[in-house]
């Protein structure tokens, strides 16, 4: 018989075939396990795949006696209790570079729309205010990217595809992290002076209590009323209610967003800011 890994999250249904090809698969299509399955089912799980942001509470883990391996698919793994897999003899696996690619170009596409507000100018277009020349004080001219100041604050696997992606454009590259690395951009000292020297805060972090909510108040008015910040780490890096109230009061001039801090489902009073992406 073959063994069993229980699906913990939403995951895609062209990896779960292949994967399904030398294990049985017990999926609960992004349900708690612990409602989706019975005792029985999950007494005999040998292996867990979860996103690596999903908290994983101790009764699931409890339900779980056969357990021996955790698997986060992507490069976090923030959701999961080391010291507690750690009790229970429970390897932990993750892919730092499986994605990395993908989310740069990611980070590059909310960079580019937010700063040349692509969305607002395709609805101007779309909606007639261009052919009848209506004024529209989104569509005032933007800068370029040559010289653009970019600060991308972690250089990890993203960070550092990030870098090339965003030094192709001509712009000026400088990164914060734990350590330097050996990489051809400035090396900020602080976070604090990456993001008062940047036109644009790139944010490919990993998440953790180190991390949570570093993004505050403080640090978007250090960004400025020109500054932008893109986030394709963790929701949990931003301070939510402080970036929403640096949009309204147009402390910060705008967002791209692939992360909240409550996913899956987008916040209305971010989406509803025109320069929030």
């Amino acid at each position: 018989m073959p063994e069993k890994v229980l699906i913990a999250s939403r995951f895609p249904k062209a990896m779960m075939a292949r994967i399904g090809e030398r294990f049985e698969l017990l999926d609960g299509a992004g349900k708690p396990p612990l409602e989706s399955f019975s005792a029985g089912q999950l007494s005999e799980v040998r292996a867990l795949i979860t996103a690596g942001g999903q908290g994983l509470k101790r009764e699931v883990l409890d339900a779980l006696p056969a357990l021996g391996a955790i698997i986060c698919y992507g490069t976090g793994y923030d959701g999961v209790d080391f010291a507690e897999a750690a009790k229970r003899k429970i390897v932990v696996g993750h892919s730092p570079a499986a994605n990395a690619a993908a989310v740069a170009d990611l980070a590059m596409t909310l960079m580019l729309a937010v700063t040349r507000r692509l969305l607002p100018a395709d609805d101007y277009v779309r909606s007639g205010g261009w052919a009848a020349a209506r004024p529209s004080p989104l569509m005032s001219p933007q800068p370029g990217n040559p010289g653009r100041r970019v600060g991308i604050y972690g250089m990890g696997e993203i960070g550092r595809k990030i870098a090339a992606r965003v030094a192709a454009f001509e712009t000026d590259v400088a990164y914060y992290s734990r350590s330097r690395h050996d990489v051809p951009y400035r090396y900020m000292p602080s976070l604090g002076a990456l993001v008062e020297w940047c036109d644009v805060l790139m944010i490919a972090v990993r998440a953790g209590a180190d991390t949570h909510h570093i993004i505050d108040a403080d640090m978007l008015r250090r960004l400025g009323k020109d500054g932008y910040v893109v986030n394709v780490a963790r929701g949990s890096v931003i301070d939510q209610d402080a970036l929403v109230s640096a949009l309204t009061d147009k402390t910060v001039a705008g967002a791209g967003l692939d992360v909240y801090e409550s996913e899956p489902h987008a916040p209305d009073v971010l989406t509803a800011f025109p320069n929030v992406y």
